[in-house]
Protein backbone atom coordinates (compact mmCIF):
# COMPACT_ATOMS: atom_id res chain seq x y z
CA UNK A 1 0.00 0.00 0.00
CA UNK A 2 2.77 2.43 0.95
CA UNK A 3 4.79 1.49 -2.14
CA UNK A 4 1.79 2.08 -4.41
CA UNK A 5 1.13 5.46 -2.81
CA UNK A 6 4.79 6.42 -3.15
CA UNK A 7 4.83 5.27 -6.79
CA UNK A 8 1.71 7.28 -7.63
CA UNK A 9 3.14 10.39 -5.99
CA UNK A 10 6.46 9.98 -7.75
CA UNK A 11 4.72 9.56 -11.09
CA UNK A 12 2.64 12.71 -10.55
CA UNK A 13 5.68 14.77 -9.61
CA UNK A 14 7.75 13.62 -12.59
CA UNK A 15 4.89 14.31 -15.00
CA UNK A 16 4.41 17.89 -13.77
CA UNK A 17 8.08 18.77 -13.10
CA UNK A 18 9.28 21.86 -14.99
CA UNK A 19 12.92 22.50 -15.68
CA UNK A 20 14.37 25.67 -14.16
CA UNK A 21 17.04 25.73 -16.87
CA UNK A 22 14.55 26.82 -19.52
CA UNK A 23 13.23 29.57 -17.28
CA UNK A 24 16.65 31.02 -16.45
CA UNK A 25 18.23 30.81 -19.91
CA UNK A 26 18.21 34.55 -20.61
CA UNK A 27 19.33 35.47 -17.12
CA UNK A 28 22.51 33.37 -17.40
CA UNK A 29 23.51 35.05 -20.65
CA UNK A 30 22.93 38.48 -19.19
CA UNK A 31 25.05 37.67 -16.13
CA UNK A 32 27.87 36.31 -18.30
CA UNK A 33 27.81 39.48 -20.41
CA UNK A 34 28.03 41.74 -17.34
CA UNK A 35 30.80 39.60 -15.85
CA UNK A 36 32.83 39.69 -19.07
CA UNK A 37 32.58 43.47 -19.15
CA UNK A 38 33.86 43.76 -15.58
CA UNK A 39 37.47 43.04 -16.57
CA UNK A 40 40.09 41.34 -14.44
CA UNK A 41 40.22 37.63 -13.82
CA UNK A 42 36.46 37.24 -13.52
CA UNK A 43 35.94 39.05 -16.81
CA UNK A 44 38.49 36.88 -18.60
CA UNK A 45 36.95 33.69 -17.23
CA UNK A 46 33.49 34.87 -18.30
CA UNK A 47 34.78 35.62 -21.81
CA UNK A 48 36.34 32.16 -21.98
CA UNK A 49 33.08 30.58 -20.85
CA UNK A 50 31.13 32.53 -23.47
CA UNK A 51 33.62 31.55 -26.17
CA UNK A 52 33.43 27.87 -25.22
CA UNK A 53 29.65 28.03 -25.26
CA UNK A 54 29.68 29.61 -28.73
CA UNK A 55 32.13 26.99 -30.00
CA UNK A 56 29.91 24.22 -28.66
CA UNK A 57 26.93 25.66 -30.56
CA UNK A 58 28.95 25.82 -33.79
CA UNK A 59 30.27 22.27 -33.39
CA UNK A 60 26.73 21.00 -32.79
CA UNK A 61 25.59 22.76 -35.96
CA UNK A 62 28.45 21.25 -37.94
CA UNK A 63 27.66 17.79 -36.59
CA UNK A 64 24.06 18.16 -37.76
CA UNK A 65 25.32 19.15 -41.22
CA UNK A 66 27.63 16.12 -41.34
CA UNK A 67 24.78 13.83 -40.32
CA UNK A 68 22.59 15.33 -43.03
CA UNK A 69 25.31 14.84 -45.65
CA UNK A 70 25.72 11.21 -44.57
CA UNK A 71 21.99 10.58 -44.92
CA UNK A 72 21.98 12.18 -48.40
CA UNK A 73 24.97 10.08 -49.40
CA UNK A 74 23.21 6.94 -48.19
CA UNK A 75 20.02 7.92 -50.03
CA UNK A 76 22.01 8.40 -53.25
CA UNK A 77 23.48 4.93 -52.96
CA UNK A 78 26.81 5.73 -51.36
CA UNK A 79 28.41 7.54 -54.30
CA UNK A 80 32.14 7.92 -53.67
CA UNK A 81 34.97 9.74 -55.46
Amino acid sequence: MVAALFGAGFLCVTMTHQSAHAQLGGLGGELMKKASESGGTLGNVAKLGTTISDLEKHVSGLQKNIDMLKSVKTALGGITK
